[in-house]
């Protein structure tokens, strides 16, 4: 692993989380303009609705489309604290790449824990997303890629902070 910078991590590694993170950062906000397009408008049609199994706002209106589907049971479905998934989506790409500038052990270990997480919830929502919609969303399995490519480079991360704390001891 070449580490290079004045930061002493993986050279590679700063460039692709500011690609993943921005790239994550604009499908989410895409995925909430068509939400709230759709909603606006039953007959807007977006760029990745390409047929009847090939639909974007077809699963960010559905019930899975907001907390995970899962939040309205327990605060209701119109409740502020169940939000687009793509609101979610905002928040922890600018918290992956904010965090991402700090060489804390601690933000280290929150930027894997997150990640772990929303590989989690990428795994729920394509299993949904193939099993129970029987659609195919390219907007939503763009994030689940990006998701998992962010798992892989917050462990490579967290492994050269470790590396660089040891050598300082």
């Amino acid at each position: 692993m070449s580490v290079g910078g004045t930061q002493g991590l993986p050279t590679w590694e700063r460039k692709v989380r500011i690609f993943l993170c921005v790239f994550g950062f604009v499908l989410s906000i895409y995925a909430l303009h068509v939400e709230l397009s759709k909603e606006r408008n039953p007959e807007y049609r977006a760029m990745c609705d390409l047929g009847e199994s090939v639909s974007c706002s077809k699963v960010f209106t559905s019930r899975w489309g907001r907390g995970f589907g899962l939040v309205q049971f327990f605060v209701g479905k119109d409740s502020p604290l169940n939000q687009p998934n793509s609101v979610l989506g905002i928040i922890f790409y600018t918290l992956q790449l904010g965090l991402g500038l700090s060489l804390s052990k601690k933000a280290a270990v929150f930027l894997v824990l997150s990640s772990w997480v929303s590989v989690a919830g990428s795994l729920y929502l394509a299993s949904i997303l193939a099993f129970v919609l029987g659609d195919f969303c390219m907007v939503c399995v763009s994030t689940y890629i990006i998701n998992f490519a962010l798992l892989f480079t917050n462990l490579k991360r967290r492994g050269a902070i470790e590396g660089m704390k040891e050598k300082a001891a």
